[in-house]
């Protein structure tokens, strides 16, 4: 319940504060006025707060905003910020352009600038697939180890980068592995039996597994690819069988999996979405990870 009387003006015996008069069962409000300080301040940004309006975009249109006095935007800004930035780098990217591969790398000053950049490309573009450091994942190389599927030479890997795996490229670099089991070139204990074959060739062996049979399975449907010691073939992706390296798993499931449903992931073409200098120095970053050959 609240009551106003003529309590306004009296002091309160309890605080020594005077009261506005009004009271709540029993209980008077107190006269206590904002601190003059806060009340400037307060002040001081309403009067803020219209400048603001005024010079700057504020208040949101239909499909816009006030423009402002001054014209600012934030994005504008960021534009003109990144064309200086540009400015500043041009020069040193003129030179990573025209610079070979084997130059940058033979030269510290252009080693370390192609390096920076291309962790920023390799950041932005390739670790969610390859992982931040280049480690892989399940499907996705490991760019650490010196076990490639393409070539980890500085062309080989720029040729990689530029047109990609198996992408909507007319330069990509094409290999499929069939799909033995779903198209009904093998049979089960065939594919069973060429599993645990190729298992060997990485020193994984199984007792009582026939491994004649999967020998003879794989010299006349995998040798073409893998080669007849399954060490691989990069021309055309095909795996090393024999270094215990491997992108999807070495247990048997997987690897008959694999035979049955075939292979063939897919890698972006990155020469429409990059230029040409950060393609450059992505290339030597990848090559300097620690497998490049």
């Amino acid at each position: 319940m609240s009551t106003t009387n003529d309590t306004h003006g009296k002091v309160d015996q309890a605080t020594g504060v005077s009261t506005t008069g009004h009271e709540w069962d029993g209980i008077s409000e107190l006269n206590n006025p904002l601190p003059r300080w806060w009340l400037w301040v307060w002040y001081a940004c309403i009067v803020w707060a219209i400048g603001y309006w005024i010079l700057y975009p504020a208040w949101p249109l239909v499909s816009s905003a006030t423009p402002g006095i001054l014209g600012w935007h934030s994005r504008s800004a960021v534009a003109v910020q990144i064309a200086d930035l540009n400015a500043i780098r041009s020069e040193s990217a003129a030179k990573l352009t025209n610079a070979s591969l084997e130059q940058i790398e033979q030269t510290p000053a252009l080693l370390s600038l192609a390096r920076a950049q291309g962790r920023v490309a390799f950041a932005d573009n390739c670790a969610p697939c390859h992982g931040a450091g280049g480690g892989g994942a399940t499907g996705f190389p490991n760019l650490n180890d010196d076990d490639w599927l393409w070539g980890g030479s500085l062309e080989q890997i720029q040729q990689t980068i530029e047109h990609g795996i198996r992408a909507n490229d007319p330069d990509t670099r094409q290999g499929n592995m069939p799909a033995f089991g779903k198209d009904g070139i093998l049979q089960k204990p065939e594919i069973s039996a060429v599993a645990d074959y190729v298992r060997t060739l990485s020193g994984i062996a199984k007792p009582g597994a026939d491994y004649d049979k999967g020998k003879e399975v794989f010299a006349s449907n995998c040798a073409a690819c893998h080669g007849d010691d399954g060490k691989g073939n990069q021309e055309m992706g095909a795996p090393n069988l024999t270094d215990g390296i491997w992108l999807y798993g070495s247990d048997k499931a997987t690897i008959e999996y694999g035979v049955i449903n075939g292979r063939g992931n897919v890698m972006p073409s990155w020469h429409a979405r990059l230029d040409p200098t950060t393609i450059k120095a992505l290339t030597v970053y990848v090559h300097s990870l620690g497998g490049g050959r």
